[in-house]
């Protein structure tokens, strides 16, 4: 991603040493932990989309640092809780934190996170940046919830679908493009217009995610992996709605009671994509795609705004 090095370069280098400094402790087995937590951290993009809407809007300042380190430490704390649920011992090809020092520290370690996240923003009284933050937690852990709920019975439509993954999956980025419009302009207006900005996008990311276990974009066989965990995405929501009766009893009958089944999970992987549910997955991410990019094209042309359309293309065209 050359011009989003080139425009916000910088302020992610320095963003990478407040944000190490913004996770320290004076506790020697903590201290250890959130080391190894910086070494292991992903590509930096929700830092990436505060920048640059701070830029789009108006300039980067202290408070843009700040809603990056906020927006960096809840979503970690989020990630190492959930690996605690999902019992998951891998994260981003590392042993995840309760594979190392087991699940009551792991609970822990993300408590310790979500706490620093609220005093960076308490002390530096950036109330505004921690509401809109808030909520979008908040919002993550109800889609989080929807989904269980919803997996049991396996009766997800097209609009709960939707809810879900705004809720769960969109609602981060949103709030990051939010909070780094707002840290820049205080300006509720914008923060709301790079919020939906956001939404679109993480959308978008979403159902990219959904057409990878199909094995789509040659990233190689189809994984499967939402058919045996039972998550009802968009293609196999698609085919259900249209296939004939029998075909649809199949389905659901294999994805409750076959679901590790590699032959019988390739049988419904093939009836997606034969009945059209991946080209139609691939349409809707592409419409809300250019929705989000309507909407950055009211700001005018700038290295920031080539930069961010950049950064979207990017987060869709992604082969993994």
């Amino acid at each position: 991603m050359e011009q989003v090095n080139k425009v916000i370069g910088g302020e992610l280098s320095l963003f990478e040493k407040k944000f190490s400094e913004s996770v320290k402790s004076a506790n020697p087995m903590l201290d250890r932990i959130m080391r190894f937590i910086i070494k292991r951290k992903g590509k930096q993009m929700r830092p990436m989309f505060i920048f640059l809407s701070a830029k789009i809007a108006r300039e980067i300042n202290d408070a843009t640092y700040r809603a990056a380190s906020l927006i960096e430490l809840l979503h970690t704390a989020t990630l190492v809780h959930d690996d605690v649920v999902d019992n998951s011992m891998m994260r981003r090809n590392f042993f995840s934190i309760n594979a190392l020092w087991k699940n009551k520290i792991a609970v822990l370690v993300g408590d310790y996170l979500l706490s620093k996240g609220l005093l960076l923003s308490i002390d530096n009284g950036d109330f505004k940046i921690l509401q809109i933050t808030s909520r979008a937690v908040k919002e993550m852990s109800e889609g989080e919830l929807l989904q269980m709920e919803k997996a049991r019975k396996l009766d997800i439509d097209e609009s709960i679908y939707f809810e879900i993954i705004r809720a769960k999956t969109a609602s981060l980025l949103s709030a990051a493009c939010a909070a780094g419009a707002y840290s820049a302009t205080e300006d509720d207006a914008v923060a709301a217009q790079f919020r939906l900005f956001g939404e679109k996008v993480g959308i978008a990311f979403q159902i990219k995610d959904d057409l990878f276990d199909y094995g789509q974009d040659n990233i190689g066989k189809p994984t499967g992996i939402d058919i045996k965990e039972k998550k009802m995405t968009l293609p196999l929501i698609y085919t259900l709605q249209h296939a004939d009766s029998t075909t649809k009893r199949k389905i659901i009958y294999i994805v409750k009671n076959n679901s590790t089944d590699r032959n019988k999970v390739n049988e419904v992987i093939d009836l997606v994509q034969k009945s059209g549910g991946i080209a139609y997955a691939a349409e809707k991410m592409m419409a809300y795609k250019k929705e989000a990019l309507d909407i950055l094209h009211t700001y005018p042309e700038t290295p920031a705004r080539n930069a961010m359309e950049e950064l979207v293309n990017y987060v869709i065209d992604r082969k993994y």
